[in-house]
């Protein structure tokens, strides 16, 4: 395997790490589930994702990092989605 298999690889457990958490959670408590991806409805918090997986997918082109690299940026513009949703629903 070469070097950007294997971040690709770590980018996919950590997003399968992230469904089988959403899974428990909803067998314990019904409905989470449906709280834990509402982010993806929420317009404001989709583009800074889109805008932050951008930002992160320039500077690994820029420095010429494999496309393992690439997973890596747009898990980080899904989770920078995620954190936006989070902060405006507690304001």
């Amino acid at each position: 395997m070469t070097a950007w298999t294997h971040l690709a690889l770590g980018c996919g457990i950590v997003v399968a790490a992230l469904v089988i958490r959403t899974g428990l959670g909803e067998i314990r408590r019904p409905g989470t589930a449906r709280q834990q991806w509402r982010f993806l409805t929420n317009t404001t918090a989709v583009v800074a994702g889109v805008a932050s997986a951008a930002a992160l997918g320039m500077a690994v082109a820029v420095s010429g990092l494999g496309p393992g690299h690439a997973a890596w940026a747009l898990l980080g513009g899904i989770l920078t989605a995620f954190i936006v949703d989070r902060l405006m629903a507690e304001s």
